[in-house]
């Protein structure tokens, strides 16, 4: 096979790349080693910046989103057992964000690609890369008891931590920075209504907790648990109870419980891999970065890169310059470590540390409290949250 870009890993970085590729008219082939259901099985975030939004709409698959998502003005933040709303539309100029569910983003552009005959080769065995260092760099996987190779001009590396893109990146050649934190999420998805109409972000002495939603009638919760927590040890009972615990009084008394229709636990850590270009492999989304979740960027964060790498490829083949794929790497990584700085503080002052003793507690505090009561404490947040607009002369 030969086409003018292989694309390694068919999430929403993946499948977002190959639409941005077909509408320029580039040929791209994308390769999974999962099943198009297991990719579909992944729960993932649901808030999405104005960038990732317009990029949708970019790639014409807005319509379901703009129908069935939610835009959110504002979210809360509770601690002291007290609420308060950071005004995201007041503070921002008139940014929101809007709530639709990752899995929903991969099932548009799965459509969108299936409806124009794009290739696709899911359940692919033991995808390797090779000579990305050279003009003629191929793919090779293996499917059906069967060898197959992909030759082509570029490979975009868009099969996530564990992937094999970033994997084959010569060991000389890369840096990695990483921080793993000392606790997790513990997530439950159900089909109950959400406790709020907007997101509520819980410091609580008893740990994080988060109430959020994929709709008016399905909702997403997370605790803070220690990584040592098992799945088997959490029944649907003892987290709605646990929940609740940490929840203010208005919150708990309208908190509709209901059987889990998914529960896992996510280790949280801050990832980057540098540079994200090996010769004519590129690193998108969370091959070459992970942040905590708890500042809802890494969705967002994958939608800039492969935007910034469509231009680039794009600006390749129309004009035959390199200049787009030779700034990619530092163009991403300005605006990733932006968001890994807001992701890791926004973890910082709203999850226990309960190695850092009591002191850590008053001093999360403290700062909250002059957040909270500081037009420019309120507007860094409300900023950092609704992402940077994507600005190609960065």
């Amino acid at each position: 096979m030969r086409t003018q870009v292989a694309i390694i890993g068919a999430g929403p970085s993946g499948l977002l790349l190959g639409q941005l590729l077909h509408k320029a008219g580039i040929d791209a082939i994308i390769v999974e080693r999962q099943s198009p259901d297991y990719v579909l099985g992944r729960i993932r975030a649901g808030v999405l910046e104005q960038v990732a939004t317009e990029l949708l709409d970019e790639v014409g698959v807005g319509q379901r989103m703009h129908a069935e998502g939610l835009v959110h003005s504002g979210f809360d933040m509770l601690f002291d057992g007290v609420r308060h709303r950071i005004d995201l539309e007041k503070l921002t100029g008139g940014k929101k964000v809007m709530v639709y569910g990752q899995t929903e983003v991969t099932r548009d552009l799965m459509d969108a690609r299936a409806a124009a005959g794009l290739p696709t080769v899911y359940q692919a065995a033991n995808v390797q890369v090779h000579d990305f260092d050279t003009q003629t760099p191929r793919v090779t996987y293996e499917k059906d008891g069967q060898s197959h190779t992909i030759d082509c001009d570029f490979i975009a590396g868009c099969d996530g931590f564990h992937g094999v893109c970033r994997a084959s990146a010569p060991r000389s050649a890369i840096k990695e920075f990483e921080k793993v934190y000392p606790f997790g999420w513990l997530g439950l998805l159900s089909d109950t209504p959400p406790v709020h109409h907007e997101l509520i972000y819980v410091n609580h002495p008893r740990g994080f907790a988060l109430c959020s939603q994929r709709s008016e009638t399905r909702s997403r919760y997370y605790l803070q648990v220690p990584l040592t927590d098992k799945i088997e040890q959490w029944s649907d009972d003892a987290f709605w109870a646990e929940l609740k615990l940490r929840l203010d009084p208005e919150a708990a008394e309208k908190l509709v419980t209901g059987p889990s229709l998914e529960k896992s636990i996510a280790p949280l850590r801050s990832f980057v891999t540098e540079p994200l270009r090996f010769g004519r492999m590129f690193l998108a989304g969370d091959a070459g970065h992970i942040v905590p979740p708890t500042g809802a960027k890494g969705l967002n964060l994958a939608a800039t890169d492969v935007k910034y790498l469509s231009n680039a490829l794009v600006e390749f083949y129309s004009e035959k310059s390199e200049a787009g794929i030779d700034g990619y790497s530092e163009r991403c990584l300005k605006r990733i470590w932006r968001a890994e700085r807001f992701s890791w503080w926004f973890t910082s002052i709203m999850h226990n540390f309960p190695d850092e003793g009591a002191i850590n507690g008053k001093l999360q505090h403290a700062e909250l409290d002059y957040l909270m009561h500081s037009e420019s404490g309120l507007k860094t947040i409300a900023e950092n949250y609704v992402g940077l607009p994507l600005n190609f002369g960065e």
